[in-house]
């Protein structure tokens, strides 16, 4: 019995230590995973040049601004994270929107913060902004997996493991509840098939959105409750910027509520220490 209680100690400690050191680099490896098999199964990207750009300068970015803004170096893997999800999400025949998007997001987490957190998920904000702002040049990632369930089956069991160990997994469930109701009363507003409603839910951009942008712990707010009525509302702004004709709805959504959140929950309480699963 007390042989049986050591190793337990032993494997908890492990865990722990494990959890403590190495759990930020499981992110990264997991969407990288996600561009793979949307790269094998789907041919999602026009480049992987593109992809390379927009990695190098999201790090090159946040080591230089981590260096000279904050006098402090920073762990690169919410870095790569951001570049990578930049050249994921974004369209567009030329390299510079990825250069220069992946720069605005990592901008946005020095020069828009508030009681010295950044306000916006980096890679929501530049995504959002280039689509808004450069429409001329760039495009959102409008592929989907369609009815190819195994990759969607195997992105979704990773995702919903990190998202849990992150605490966040009621976060992704609500928002995928919420989307699915409102979905479903859209079909009734528009006369769409539901399932036609739905379909994005099944697509890559959704995957990032729904396990890294909404989860991300160094933009949600403080409490459990807080995070919940959070992504309801951004479910809901995203519902009604569908049916006025907005495609990317759910980047300006997120993009709308969640900055406006984050900074009443910091005027009001002093954040806790989180797990960074930052995008």
């Amino acid at each position: 019995m007390q042989a049986i209680e050591k190793e337990n100690r032993t494997n908890t400690g492990f865990w722990s230590f494990w959890k403590a050191n190495y759990f930020t680099y499981v992110p990264p490896a997991f969407i990288t995973l996600i561009l793979l098999i949307g790269q094998i199964f789907f041919g999602i990207l026009d480049s992987y040049i593109n992809v390379v750009a927009s990695i190098v300068t999201s790090v090159v970015a946040e080591e230089l601004l981590a260096r000279f803004v904050l006098g402090t170096r920073k762990n690169l893997a919410s870095a790569y994270i951001t570049g990578i999800s930049v050249g994921i999400l974004i369209r567009s025949n030329m390299v510079w929107p990825y250069v220069v998007t992946a720069l605005i997001s990592i901008l946005s987490k020095y020069v828009l913060r508030y009681k010295g957190r950044h306000l916006w998920n980096p890679s929501n904000f530049g995504v959002s902004w280039m689509l808004l702002m450069a429409s001329a040049y760039v495009a959102g990632l409008g592929i989907q997996w369609g009815n190819y369930v195994l990759p969607m089956c195997i992105i979704w069991l990773l995702g919903i493991g990190i998202v849990y160990r992150a605490k966040k997994l009621h976060i992704t469930l609500v928002y995928v509840i919420s989307f699915t109701a409102l979905a479903y009363v859209r079909s009734l507003i528009t006369g769409d098939a539901f399932l036609a409603e739905l379909a994005p839910l099944t697509g890559p951009m959704y995957q990032l959105f729904i396990f890294f942008m909404i989860t991300d712990p160094g933009t949600t707010v403080s409490t459990k409750r807080g995070q919940i009525i959070v992504v309801i509302l951004v479910a809901l702004v995203e519902f009604v910027l569908r049916l006025d004709g907005f495609i990317y709805a759910p980047f300006y959504a997120l993009c709308l509520v969640g900055p406006a959140a984050k900074f009443i929950d910091l005027k009001k309480n002093t954040p806790k220490t989180e797990v960074k699963l930052a995008v």
